[in-house]
């Protein structure tokens, strides 16, 4: 269902995208996703499924952030509560939460959302910098995005997918 939800997302932008439509490198394309309160995004392309929460199994000794794993197809992926990681209360999961599955080149783990929101496409001119903090190195915001009167904290995936434990 998730990778069919996955493809009809991708679908869609590219169906936006006219024939003389802006250079294709000025637009960022995202998938907008909630924790908590607040609305995060991470770039399409890191995203290798979107499923409903399955069962997991518990892993000894690891941050409490750390769910377990769970088995995808017959690959095992750790499975992290965004929202524990965050440094948020754990809340029980809805039927709107997601397990949001990202890669990149050399980690892939699935993370607890609260819920998916839209698919989102931005020009680079509407995406601004991190905001400064005191551990720019550690920190997992890639960016902030300007759409409409909205805010969008956009994510470093491979800051989310870094093995810390």
């Amino acid at each position: 269902m998730s990778s069919e939800k996955l493809q009809q997302i991708i679908n869609k932008q590219q169906n936006q995208i006219a024939p003389g439509d802006e250079h294709l490198e000025n637009i960022v394309q995202l998938v907008g996703f909630v924790v908590g309160e607040e609305e995060f995004s991470v770039p399409i392309l890191s995203i290798q499924e979107i499923i409903k929460p399955i069962e997991w199994t518990r892993v000894p000794r690891t941050p409490d952030y750390v769910l377990g794993v769970f088995n995808l197809r017959g690959t095992v992926i750790p499975l992290i509560d965004l929202r524990l990681k965050f440094g948020l209360q754990s809340e029980k999961m809805t039927e709107n939460s997601r397990f949001i599955v990202m890669k990149n080149d050399l980690e892939t783990a699935g993370f607890v959302i609260d819920r998916l929101t839209e698919a989102i496409r931005l020009k680079h001119s509407e995406i601004g910098p991190a905001p400064e903090t005191a551990m720019e190195d550690q920190s997992m915001i890639e960016g902030v995005g300007k759409q409409n009167d909205k805010i969008l904290t956009i994510l470093k995936v491979d800051k989310l997918l870094e093995r810390d434990f």
